[in-house]
């Protein structure tokens, strides 16, 4: 601690933590029942934009939970700031546990080898299929719920110990838990590449059963990365016109975010060109199939634009050290990229189903739909616990100056 006068901190949530969250369920309601209306009228339109949406929001909270568990192995008051926003994000992984249930109920809308092969439209999945009838083998309804079982039964344990030692850190007298956060991060960042890989395969990259490519499950993984911490700093933006949090950030902290930021942004683009390149090297039937479809029919401007402003556009912003550094600017290349994760998304999964550019109602409403949902749980969990683990041996790095409130939270 600092040699300086300290001042009282109270850590209590700020009110606009309930507003948020009130405000939000009301749009997740209201955008929930127009998808139910689409559920009925137009099913497979309705289960696509549901797809996308679902990976969007599940995103955020997986990536919260990676980098939550990064900072616990390299330390650091970039990550003790936020790390009850990332907190907050990861123990929503049972709300997206119910909100699978819809995929699983609507599976036979979006994957081809769980439709009868007379029902598949496209003459070349429906072939391969028939040829390659081991597909099928791991391909199928009850796999598809027995995985996603497992995988939410990992996310959901790694949750829970993270979010049990970080709360024995909220009173005077706390242990020091930094050897436990350790073991558990190590092995969890491992299980987390390889759970959201074959996620990815099962609910994403399945949607064409003839494709493949060992980079896809990677490609997923740094977009959940980078959407989880562009949302890490929408949500200190919103909590830096209030205290704490406006005595807690500290333009170096923002500065490591916006680094976090650039790295995400240049790993995301180096994966995507890794898998064009070996694609386009092997020029394989197997593999140009999603190319085939994803530059065609109005889609390839929608990659073009990816380009420019999923990655070269924000890059270039994001090399200046004066804008890194400013919270109030930062937030808005933040917004746009998580914005930009959404659009990726939809450019990995609307080609599937439609050989020409074209956006529905239902991608545009589901999203809201799940985001305004989960968006009030985000903020639900985040008002329930102080916006730092006071007596956390960490905390010193953002407390420099600041003594605790007791007579209210730690």
């Amino acid at each position: 601690m600092s040699a300086a006068t300290p001042t009282r901190l109270d850590l209590t949530p700020p009110p606009i933590v309930k507003t948020i969250m009130q405000r939000s369920a009301i749009v997740g309601v209201v955008f929930a029942i127009v998808g139910v209306i689409l559920a009925v009228t137009r099913p497979d339109q309705f289960y696509r934009g549901y797809l996308i949406g679902f990976m969007l929001w599940l995103g955020v909270a997986l990536g919260s939970m990676a980098i939550l568990m990064i900072r616990h192995l390299t330390g650091g008051g970039w990550g003790m700031v936020i790390r009850r926003i990332l907190g907050a994000a990861m123990r929503t992984v049972p709300l997206l546990a119910v909100l699978f249930i819809p995929l699983a109920i609507g599976v036979h809308h979006i994957y081809p080898w769980a439709m009868p092969l007379e029902a598949i439209q496209d003459a070349h999945i429906r072939e391969h299929l028939e040829k390659h009838s081991f597909v099928r083998s791991y391909l199928n309804f009850s796999g598809f719920v027995i995985r996603a079982i497992i995988y939410f039964a990992i996310w959901n344990v790694l949750s829970f110990l993270l979010t049990l030692w970080s709360k024995q850190t909220d009173r005077p007298g706390a242990p020091d838990n930094t050897e436990k956060f350790k073991a558990v991060a190590g092995p969890g960042l491992i299980l987390y590449g390889f759970t959201i890989s074959f996620a990815a395969i099962d609910w994403v990259m399945s949607i064409d059963p003839t494709w493949i490519s060992t980079m896809f499950g990677l490609i997923i993984l740094i977009g959940e990365l980078l959407s989880a911490m562009c949302f890490a700093v929408i949500v200190e933006r919103i909590l830096f016109d209030y205290k704490p949090m406006s005595d807690m950030l500290k333009p170096d902290f923002v500065h490591d975010h916006g680094k976090w930021m650039l790295t995400f942004i240049m790993v995301w683009m180096y994966f995507n060109f890794s898998q064009w390149l070996i694609i386009w090297a092997g020029n394989l039937p197997s593999e140009i199939t999603f190319y085939m479809k994803h530059l065609n029919g109005g889609w390839g401007t929608i990659a073009l634009f990816l380009v420019f402003f999923h990655f070269a556009i924000p890059f270039a912003m994001l090399l200046s050290r004066h804008f890194k550094r400013n919270i109030r600017t930062l937030v808005y290349l933040a917004a746009w990229l998580l914005f930009m994760r959404c659009v990726d998304l939809f450019w990995v999964i609307e080609p599937n189903f439609s050989g020409t550019f074209t956006v529905t109602l239902a991608d545009i409403v589901a999203p809201i739909a799940i985001g305004g949902l989960w968006v009030a749980y985000f903020f639900y969990n985040l008002g329930s616990l102080p916006l730092l683990p006071a007596f956390d041996p960490s905390a010193h790095e953002v407390l420099e100056h600041h003594v605790i409130d007791l007579e209210g939270h730690p």
